[in-house]
């Protein structure tokens, strides 16, 4: 069975626009036969649980110390498996090897550092090239922003792919999980 990791932000509120795109991913993603992981709370990584796991699909939550007791969290209530580690950049790490595409949803610093740590492990050979789909305008434009400046070479510039509407995005994570 294909993972696919899902970042994105933790802000994300049921019944919003980025929650209910997100669950109709993770139910898309389940009915192709896809896992779906992140890192196991609340916002948008509870939606993409929420929906694959009512579509009948496998979730795997990845959480970690540093922000389930700095906070007072606990998993979603949607995760079939709880991966758990002490240290956020262990969490990371897992959800980066360990999946065969990646998405990122709306999201804010730690989405951007997901973003990051997976592009630039993929440009440099320390993990394969993968599908990863980031959705929504806030992700085209910082992309189309860092694309076209001066100080991202051209390793860079294709390995992300944009995703306007969650149709779209499962095609291309679907397409690249096959």
């Amino acid at each position: 069975m294909k993972t696919v990791t899902v970042f994105g932000s933790a802000q994300a509120r049921p019944g919003g626009e980025v929650y209910r795109a997100a669950e109709r991913i993770g139910a898309g993603l389940a009915r192709a036969g896809a896992a779906v992981m992140s890192g196991g709370y609340y916002g948008v990584m509870e939606a993409v649980s929420k929906g694959a796991r009512e579509a009948g699909g496998r979730v795997i939550g990845v959480t970690t110390d540093q922000i389930g007791r700095q906070f007072g969290i606990q998993p979603n209530p949607y995760l079939d498996e709880v991966v758990h580690y002490p240290a956020l950049r262990d969490r990371l790490l897992h959800m980066i090897e360990r999946a065969d595409a990646y998405l990122a949803m709306p999201g804010g610093i730690g989405t951007l550092h997901e973003i990051a740590e997976t592009w630039e492990l993929m440009r440099i050979g320390g993990i394969p090239r993968r599908t990863f789909v980031c959705y929504g305008p806030i992700w085209a434009q910082f992309i189309a922003t860092l694309e076209a400046s001066p100080y991202l070479n051209a390793g860079y510039i294709g390995m992300l792919q944009l995703a306007q509407s969650p149709d779209d995005a499962l095609a291309l994570l679907t397409a690249g999980t096959a």
